[in-house]
C-alpha cells in the first residue's frame, strides 16, 4: 500500500514537471512570435519607403527625359537658324560684291556727264533756297495776321453784338465783318456815331501795321434802291464805302495811300435774299487787311533768294 502511494506521488510529482517545461516554452515561443511580427511590421514600412523612392526616381527619370528632348528639340532648332543665317551671310556677299561691281562702272561716267549732274542739283538748290524763302514769308505772315486777329478781336466786341462784327483769317488776310444795322441808317451811307467809334479801334491797330494795306468794300441786299442821292445798290455799296474810307483818312489820319475802296452791290451774297434774316446778312461792310501788291510781287523776285 505505502508502495502504491509513493508510485502514485512520484507519478504526479512527474507529471507536475512535465506541465511547467510545456509552459516555459509556450512562452518563449510566443515572445519569438511577436518579435518576428515586429520585424514583418518594420519590413513592411521599410518596403514601402522603398517603394515611393522607386516612384520619385522614375518621375524624375521621365522630368530628366522630357528636359533632354527639349534639349535636343532646340539644339536641331539653333542648327537650323544657323544654318539660314549662313545662308542669308552668303547672299549679302554676293549683293556687295554687285554693288561693289556697279559702282565700279559708275565711276566710269563721263566728265560732261558729272558735270550736267552738278548743274541739276545746284538748280535743284536755289530751287530749295527759293521755296524755303517761301515758307518762311508764309510763316511770317500768318504770325502776323494770327497776331492782328486777336487784337481785333479783343478790342471790336466790346459792347457789339456778336451778329454786328466778325473777324477771321481767310488765307494772307485779315477780314473784318461789320453789321449794316451798326454803321449805317436804313437805305444810309451816313455813318452812325457807334460807327466811327468803332472805325477807331480798327484805326489804332492799323496805326501799328503800316506796312498793311486796307480795302474797304461794300455790300447791299438785291432790294432795288433809288432816290435823289442814289442810283442803285452799286452806287449805295460804293458811297458806302467810301464813307469808311473818309473817316479813316480824315478822322483818324491813315495814309490815304493804303485804303482802297470797293462797292459789290447785291451780289457776292453770304445767305439768299428770300428772308428778312438773309438780307439783313448780306447788307454789311467788309474791311480786308493785307500786304501791300508790291511786297508780293517783291517775294516772287528770283534776285531775292538767299545766296
Amino acid at each position: 500500500m505505502r508502495s502504491t502511494n509513493k508510485f502514485v506521488l512520484l507519478l504526479l510529482l512527474g507529471v507536475a514537471l512535465t506541465s511547467c517545461v510545456s509552459k516555459k516554452k509556450f512562452i518563449s515561443q510566443t515572445s519569438e512570435l511577436e518579435a518576428a511580427n515586429r520585424e514583418i511590421v518594420k519590413f513592411t514600412t521599410q518596403y514601402g519607403e522603398c517603394m515611393q523612392q522607386l516612384t520619385a526616381c522614375d518621375q524624375e527619370k521621365n522630368s530628366v527625359k522630357a528636359d533632354l528632348n527639349a534639349c535636343l528639340s532646340a539644339s536641331r532648332l539653333r542648327e537650323e537658324q544657323i544654318n539660314d543665317l549662313k545662308s542669308q551671310v552668303d547672299d549679302l556677299r554676293k549683293q556687295r560684291d554687285q554693288q561693289v561691281a556697279q559702282a565700279g562702272s559708275l565711276t566710269q561716267l563721263s566728265q560732261d556727264a558729272n558735270k550736267n549732274m552738278q548743274q541739276t542739283l545746284d538748280q535743284l538748290a536755289k530751287k530749295d533756297q527759293y521755296i524755303y524763302l517761301l515758307q518762311n514769308a508764309k510763316t511770317r505772315a500768318d504770325s502776323i495776321n494770327l497776331a492782328l486777329a486777336v487784337n481785333l478781336k479783343s478790342i471790336l466786341p466790346q459792347g457789339l453784338a456778336d451778329d454786328d462784327v466778325e473777324v477771321k483769317v481767310d488765307k494772307t488776310v485779315v477780314l473784318i465783318n461789320l453789321s449794316d444795322k451798326m454803321l449805317f441808317q436804313s437805305g444810309s451811307y451816313k455813318l452812325t456815331p457807334r460807327a466811327k467809334e468803332v472805325l477807331g479801334k480798327i484805326a489804332t491797330i492799323l496805326e501799328s501795321r503800316p506796312e498793311l494795306e486796307v480795302m474797304v468794300e461794300g455790300y447791299t441786299d438785291n432790294v432795288p434802291i433809288k432816290n435823289s442821292c442814289i442810283d442803285d445798290n452799286w452806287d449805295l455799296s460804293v458811297k458806302r464805302s467810301t464813307s469808311v474810307v473818309r473817316v479813316l483818312q480824315n478822322d483818324y489820319k491813315i495814309n490815304p495811300n493804303r485804303i482802297i475802296a470797293a462797292g459789290r452791290g447785291e451780289y457776292n451774297t453770304l445767305a439768299s435774299n428770300d428772308t428778312a434774316e438773309g438780307r439783313s446778312t448780306n447788307r454789311r461792310t467788309r474791311i480786308i487787311i493785307m500786304p501791300k501788291i508790291d511786297q508780293f510781287y517783291e517775294l516772287l523776285n528770283p534776285n531775292n533768294v538767299p545766296k
